[in-house]
């Protein structure tokens, strides 16, 4: 037997394997975004100041980052499925460590933890699907699998408000426990053993370097956040991470089995479809960081109402994406691309005209379009970037095409705090690196800033859409 689709057992499984893979990627995903509205309950709990509790959902992040490709290759080379199945259970395990009170120097352990599971589920799942599902089926696949990681990025800090309202700050990750576990039951029943194996050696030295350059940059951006970027900690983690990234480029062009192929960029609809949810997701991460303060500092809703507000995002992914993905198997993903990308320029506009009485309505329909938009773009996007590469490279692109993702939103976390902050201290004439109380106004002002930064991204990704679409002839109506 030489693919799963000619496997008439894993056909008849393969919706129930969609499941599986699905329910564990909305929960690895979720896991870097719900952690960010229990911040003060957990920074008070555990007697830290603020700056430190933000490592918590940082250090995710950046682990998942650095391990993602590495864990592409190790599943084209030793079978995708093989680690997923390891990833899944390292993940629950991790998340069982999270939830015991002990210190954040523990809690930070945990989350390394789980992040290594993260990123072999996350570096696997797209190609798991894209191995099962024929091609008349792929987009409706591959766009369950977008819209959870959607879900996941953006439906954190409202379903974390939803928990936090009722239970105390460990259920955030304890809630992934059971899950977990019934996900990995499905799996053991449903999953096939891989048949799709290059067993080729792993480029370690790669991966060295590469997440030596992941988290001295993010290190150096957040703490210069903290104690301003000129100081000699955040300047020397910049040169640290310019020296990485040369020597990971030169080690990668030299040697005979690299992390990453290059060649494989030279596909334009790869490239600039993985750009463009690099974009998407950076700018999704300013509205995930930007609106909690924006509803419960500058607007005073309790974390519970905030929480119900912002769950209209994933509301309208759930109903808009399955439609998503039947149109892509019908007629393509270029229009369904270009569409939701325009919807996200407007919803970012729609954002930077909110003050702080802007009638609710007005924001759960900004969401709602936010919603729209993405659960348009998802689908098809994620189609055009798994169907566009060859059978022995979908380990590769799914791990860039989860490593894009994530990348985005720690991208988004940095970008959005530092144009916040930069802009709030230009109101005040001081530096500002928080929200100060009783002066909504300044917030505003620098969530104002923020959105037209964040619909500046939409609009760029917008425009490269446009570029490629006319360079390759036009819209086509059907992928190849």
């Amino acid at each position: 037997m030489n693919s799963f689709q000619e496997n008439k057992e894993v056909q008849k499984n393969r919706w129930w394997i969609l499941i599986s893979v699905s329910m564990f990627t909305f929960m690895s995903t979720l896991d870097g975004s719900i952690v960010n509205i229990a911040l003060p309950t957990i920074s008070k709990d555990l007697s830290v100041p603020m700056n430190q509790s933000e490592w918590i959902v940082s250090i995710y992040l950046m682990i998942v980052c650095s391990c993602l490709l590495l864990f592409g290759k190790v599943g084209d080379s030793f079978g995708k499925i093989k680690v997923y199945r390891i990833g899944t259970l390292i993940f629950t395990f991790g998340s069982l460590l999270c939830g015991f009170n002990q210190s954040l120097l523990f809690l930070l352990f945990a989350r390394v933890v789980q992040a290594i599971g993260a990123s072999m589920t996350m570096a696997t799942n797209t190609g798991i699907i894209t191995e099962v599902f024929p091609l008349e089926e792929r987009g409706r696949a591959l766009g369950s699998i977008g819209a959870f990681v959607s879900l996941g990025a953006i439906a954190g800090p409202g379903l974390g408000g939803l928990i936090l309202a009722q239970l105390s700050w460990q259920y955030i990750f304890w809630i992934n426990v059971p899950v977990g576990i019934i996900t990995m039951l499905i799996g053991e029943k449903f999953l096939p053993k891989d048949i799709t194996k290059s067993g080729q050696r792993i480029d370690k030295t790669g991966f060295i370097s590469f997440s030596l350059f992941i988290l001295s940059l993010f290190g150096g951006v957040f703490l210069g956040q903290e104690q301003g970027f000129t100081h000699a900690l955040p300047l020397s983690l910049f040169i640290v991470a310019i020296v990485t990234f040369i020597l990971f480029i030169f080690i990668e062009k030299r040697i005979s089995l690299p992390l990453i192929t290059f060649s494989v960029f030279k596909n334009k609809i790869f490239t600039m479809s993985l750009f463009s949810a690099l974009l998407i997701f950076s700018s999704n991460f300013f509205v995930n960081v930007i609106i909690p303060f924006y509803l419960q500092n500058a607007r005073g809703l309790s974390p519970s109402y905030a929480g119900f507000l912002m769950m209209t995002f994933p509301f309208l992914m759930v109903i808009g994406s399955p439609i998503s993905g039947y149109l892509t198997d019908k007629i393509g993903s270029e229009l369904l691309v270009l569409l939701g990308l325009s919807l996200l320029v407007i919803t970012q506009l729609m954002y930077v005209f909110m003050e702080v009485d802007t009638p609710i309505w007005y924001y759960i329909l900004a969401t709602a379009i936010m919603g729209l938009g993405n659960s348009l773009f998802q689908s098809p996007n994620n189609t055009m970037i798994m169907s566009s590469v060859t059978k022995g490279n979908l380990g590769v692109a799914g791990s860039m095409n989860s490593f894009a993702r994530n990348f985005g939103m720690v991208v988004g976390i940095a970008s959005s705090t530092t144009i916040l902050y930069h802009a709030m201290s230009m109101r005040v004439g001081e530096k500002v690196t928080t929200y100060i109380p009783g002066r909504p106004d300044v917030f505003i002002y620098g969530m104002k800033v923020t959105f037209l930064g964040s619909a500046l991204i939409c609009l760029f990704a917008l425009l490269l859409t446009i570029w490629r679409i006319k360079k390759q002839g036009g819209i086509r109506r059907k992928e190849i």
